[in-house]
């Protein structure tokens, strides 16, 4: 355990100190969630923005998917660029075992979402009430669930992609196009049969569903099925990263 909080607050010294990673995993959502904020104001008064379910619910979701999904990228490209220049070997050649390398990329991106969250509703609060009344703490729980589904995905897409030039390109191409099928601009309800069956084989359409549950208040009763299917995802993409996973 200690040798895991010691990995763990290396790999957040880490990735501190690289601006480019900072930016596209912390600032990034941020800056999105601010321009929403400001784009809305612009348009309608505060009292309609309070009201709007655009804003009050589906505003602070993207926001969250988006986090999520940067964390994924991060985590493909840092674990894609370790691989490449023989990091991954030396670490596995200490007596840190593998599951403790690779835990403490998950609690450092898990922390990072966290703390990515809090700032985007510090900072959301300037242009519009988002979140006034909204359960934050279940929400964060909300994602943290969706997160660590949606990491075992990257830790698939880490464990196949070939060099760390193509990883977070090929984690894009992958996990991007979810967002437009998971529901959030478009209810599955309206969507043609066919396209309704590719987004409920999606995670991310669990991951939308449980997140504005959780904004909006709901008992977590209510989305076990949306709890089953991200662990579900979680333990495939784990078995199968498992046997695919390459540490040269």
């Amino acid at each position: 355990m200690r040798g895991l909080f010691k990995l763990t607050w290396i790999e957040l010294k880490i990735f501190i100190r690289e601006p480019l990673g900072a930016l596209g995993t912390v600032i990034v959502p941020v800056l999105v969630f601010i321009a929403l904020g400001r784009l809305g104001a612009s348009v309608a008064p505060r009292s309609e923005i309070a009201s709007s379910s655009v804003f009050k619910v589906d505003v602070p979701v993207f926001a969250a998917v988006l986090i999520a999904v940067n964390a994924v990228l991060s985590l493909v490209a840092i674990i894609s660029i370790y691989r490449e220049g023989g990091i991954l070997k030396r670490l596995r050649a200490t007596p840190l075992r593998p599951q403790t390398i690779l835990t403490a990329q998950v609690l450092v991106k898990l922390i990072l979402t966290a703390v990515t969250l809090i700032l985007t509703l510090l900072a959301g609060k300037r242009y519009y009430p988002v979140g006034a009344n909204a359960p934050l703490f279940g929400f964060l729980i909300a994602l943290l669930i969706s997160t660590c589904a949606i990491l075992s995905m990257g830790f698939l897409i880490a464990s196949i992609v070939p060099t760390a030039r193509f990883a977070q390109p090929i984690g894009g191409i992958i996990l991007y196009p979810m967002i437009a099928l998971s529901g959030l601009f478009v209810p599955l309800a309206v969507m043609p049969p066919g396209m309704r069956m590719v987004a409920k084989a999606l995670p991310l359409t669990y991951s939308v569903s449980l997140l504005q549950g959780a904004w909006r208040g709901d008992p977590w009763s209510s989305h076990v099925g949306d709890i089953a299917a991200l662990a579900l995802v979680f333990l495939i993409c784990t078995v199968l990263s498992a046997k695919v996973f390459r540490w040269e």
